[in-house]
């Protein structure tokens, strides 16, 4: 048993880290909602598509081991900050690679598209290939 400084001290410590990541979990709210409420917009005339600036790789294998190749189609919302959203398979190959493809997606970061010079929310779809190694 721990001797009672030491019993209080680790419950500080707790609650410390319980405000922590309640503080952290209401500016994730904040800005979400912020991102949620904008306008979305359709490639087109006067819009400069959004540009990718961090890509992560899916980690993919399948849930018998297997590779698989093929491409998977995925579409989100690139917000005016060059945060994915709203990320979902449009054209998948293989539950376990669709959903590889999806978060690895969900970690990507982007320059915002822009019109008229200013950031704006996009709609796109992005091709995922897979191939074996």
């Amino acid at each position: 048993m721990l001797p009672h400084r030491a019993w209080r001290s680790c419950k500080v410590l707790c609650f410390i880290a319980l405000l922590w990541f309640s503080l952290q979990a209401r500016a994730q709210d904040k800005q979400s909602s912020g991102e949620a409420d904008e306008k979305i917009y359709d490639l087109g005339p006067g819009v400069s598509p959004p540009r990718v600036t961090k890509q992560v790789s899916p980690n993919y294998k399948t849930a018998r081991g297997v590779r698989l190749e093929g491409s998977v189609t995925v579409g989100l919302v690139v917000s005016s900050h060059g945060v994915p959203r709203d990320v979902r398979v449009i054209k998948g190959i293989d539950k376990d690679v669709d959903q590889s493809a999806v978060d690895a997606v969900r970690q990507w970061q982007f320059a915002p598209a822009r019109k008229d010079d200013k950031p704006i929310a996009v709609r796109v779809s992005l091709e995922i290939d897979f191939h074996s190694m």
